[in-house]
């Protein structure tokens, strides 16, 4: 069984009334075989850095080195930072960052942190990482995707037409390079 870690995005009632389509969508398009953990952040409504930080810390040491772990939006920039801040000993499954704010210099600004030029150098060497994004959010701009490209030179960049900030709930592609990650181990 592979363990999947799905970091929900912020904002009051992510976790029950949006995110879930995400969750539910990556299920069924991955099948038997994956078990996703889907935990509930503190304070969804006003994610601060620190806590889902620490937060994102424990999940991350309970699990194996072989877990996937997926994040969406505010969720996405905000492990992204943790991993950054907290480089971790084992390789992952991959890291999936789904429609996420890049949090830095031609991104979004934040008094709490900033991600590194050299976010990409800071993930375990051999970690695939893919960032997705919907070419129709107009939540977080799709140039986002291309900040990301420059801080992880070794990431797949996925810009999907027509696709908005959810994705339209649909995890049809991120499931297969989930599949195509764990499959290349």
């Amino acid at each position: 069984m592979i363990s999947i870690l799905f970091v929900q995005g912020g904002g009051a009632g992510t976790h029950d009334d949006w995110d879930n389509h995400l969750v539910d969508s990556l299920g069924r398009a991955l099948g038997a075989g994956y078990e996703i953990q889907y935990p509930r952040l503190p304070d969804e409504g006003d994610p601060q850095y620190a806590g889902w930080s620490t937060f994102l810390r424990a999940e991350l040491a309970a699990l194996p080195g072989t877990a996937v772990l997926v994040a969406h939006s505010t969720g996405a920039a905000i492990l992204a930072g943790t991993l950054a801040q907290h480089p971790p000993p084992q390789r992952w499954g991959a890291v999936v960052l789904i429609a996420a704010p890049f949090v830095g210099p031609g991104g979004w600004p934040s008094a709490e942190f900033t991600l590194p030029a050299d976010l990409g150098a800071k993930l375990p060497a051999g970690t695939p990482v893919h960032i997705f994004h919907g070419l129709a959010d107009e939540t977080v701009p799709p140039s986002h995707a291309d900040l990301y490209a420059r801080a992880v030179p070794q990431a797949r960049v996925h810009r999907l037409p027509g696709r908005d900030h959810q994705l339209t709930n649909d995890l049809t592609e991120v499931a297969a390079a989930i599949r195509a990650a764990v499959g290349s181990r």
